[in-house]
């Protein structure tokens, strides 16, 4: 997710995601760089000493645990500056509280997507089943390649190649190469690159598409199913799907509440399930649509820098909309894909709803804490810090291995693929509709999520074999593939 607001003293930019990046202006209040040029430390040029030495000195104003960085780590035998900033931030990864969330990254290409949430490639979303070596399409979005042909959540990708005489199949893929030959096979993300899939679908069996990557705008709210109202057995529940928290993502959540409020909803299901994160200041939207009924004296959230930095704390009170509802139970669906922002909204909820409020599916990745971004626009080098916790109203924020044991209430279900998201027959949305009308469940087994690259969402199906799905993710991924984990 990225912080909200910030001194106005460096142009910088934050956020807290949850496998990844984000971006507001900290100057102005806004989001994904929108309110200005930043202003970067001064610099007399970027080569890669300089660029390093550069990344270490931000870390020493700026990480919040300080007490992890070593005091004399050579520059020199690191090739690269993401190279360097591992190896510095190494002890407090070791430690589960910074797993890759400090990174390097390209100004330019994060504003770009917290902006508009412009991306390049195929526009779905993979899960990879390791052991068996199969690749699944968990999720398509609109206005891409992917859906165009025909491509949708459920498919299965049997075979990669740039045409049909050199297809290699996912499961030798995997075998010879990892999940990461999966990504290498599907080439750069770059517009024009071309791939011939070998899928396989209920709807049309198995079939050889081509498919070129090409820009597209990703809609944080779905067109299709992302906000509904569903009729369950005469009760009316309020769904709603957030694929990333972008500033996009504003309209679209006014629109869904309104409704919401307007056919008096009560009862509320919140689809976060593979959510990595994005901007503050749209996870506290979320906070005051869903806030109907709190006071504005009471506290969403709490930002805590270290100790010498005390000055950048700060909290936001609920501030209800015009279009906020009013509910009075609420289930939130997650998985080990659900991070950061979400996973703020869905801990500043517990201690105003206690069992009243579920997390619904798996345990959440585990990421209490946020960036902020440090700009050096010479080299449009933009250095992601982790630089602040993040508590709930009751200063709970201590999730490092995931929101289930500090959840009151939670209900475990699978990822259904072959129901689209939204659907009352889908397993996740089913046991939400089921917690919301009081009816039993299994409590979720709070083990710890996968590692960062994973980027796990641990699930089964009725129609594939029960094994663990992992959300498909590059070892140095995007700015969009960290905000929305699995996507290509």
């Amino acid at each position: 997710m990225k912080y909200r607001r910030f001194g106005a003293i460096l142009g910088l930019v934050a956020m807290l995601s949850g496998c990844g990046g984000g971006s507001g202006s900290l100057a102005n209040g806004g989001g994904g760089g929108g309110g200005g040029t930043p202003t970067p430390t001064p610099t007399s040029g970027c080569s890669l000493r300089e660029r390093q030495d550069w990344a270490a000195a931000q870390l020493n104003e700026w990480y919040l645990f300080p007490e992890t960085l070593p005091t004399n780590l050579n520059p020199s035998a690191y090739g690269t500056v993401d190279a360097y900033i591992d190896a510095l931030t190494a002890t407090a990864r070791s430690q589960r509280r910074d797993r890759y969330f400090t990174y390097l990254t390209s100004i330019a290409e994060e504003n770009a997507y917290y902006n508009a949430g412009a991306s390049a490639g195929f526009g779905f979303r993979l899960g990879a089943d390791t052991a068996a070596r199969r690749i699944f399409i968990i999720e398509s979005f609109e206005g891409a390649p992917a859906l165009a042909a025909g491509i949708d959540r459920g498919t299965e990708i049997i075979s990669i190649g740039t045409s049909v005489a050199n297809l290699r199949t996912v499961n030798s893929i995997i075998a010879a190469e990892g999940t990461a030959g999966v990504t290498s096979a599907l080439g750069p993300d770059t517009v024009g690159t071309s791939r011939v899939l070998r899928v396989n679908d209920a709807a049309g069996g198995t079939r050889d598409v081509t498919v070129a990557k090409a820009d597209f705008t990703l809609t944080p709210v779905s067109s299709r199913y992302g906000a509904k109202v569903i009729n369950d057995g005469g009760r009316k529940v309020g769904y709603v799907n957030l694929r990333t928290f972008i500033n996009t993502a504003d309209p679209a959540l006014r629109t869904a509440f309104a409704d919401f409020r307007a056919q008096g909803i009560t009862e509320i299901i919140v689809d976060l399930r593979y959510n990595g994160g994005g901007l503050i200041s749209i996870a506290e939207l979320m906070g005051d649509l869903l806030g109907g009924n709190r006071s504005t004296s009471e506290v969403f959230d709490y930002i805590t820098f270290r100790p010498e930095k005390s000055a950048e704390n700060s909290n936001h009170t609920f501030t209800p909309q015009p279009q906020s509802a009013s509910p009075t139970r609420l289930a939130f669906i997650g998985t080990g894909g659900t991070a950061s922002a979400s996973e703020l909204v869905i801990n500043a909820f517990t201690p105003f709803f206690h069992n009243r409020s579920a997390l619904i599916g798996t345990n959440t990745y585990g990421k209490p804490v946020g960036q902020i971004a440090l700009d050096r626009a010479a080299c449009d080098d933009r250095l992601r810090v982790i630089a602040f916790a993040t508590q709930n109203g009751a200063r709970q924020g201590t999730y490092f291995d995931g929101l289930a044991p500090f959840m009151e209430a939670s209900c475990q279900a699978n990822d259904d693929i072959t129901h689209q998201l939204g659907d009352p027959l889908e397993a996740s949305t089913r046991s939400a509709l089921d917690f919301l009308a009081g009816r039993s469940c299994s409590v979720i087994t709070a083990s710890a999520p996968q590692s960062q690259s994973a980027r796990s969402a641990s699930s089964t199906t009725t129609a594939f074999p029960a094994a663990p799905r992992e959300l498909l993710t590059p070892d140095r991924p995007s700015t969009p593939q960290r905000e929305v984990p699995g996507l290509f």
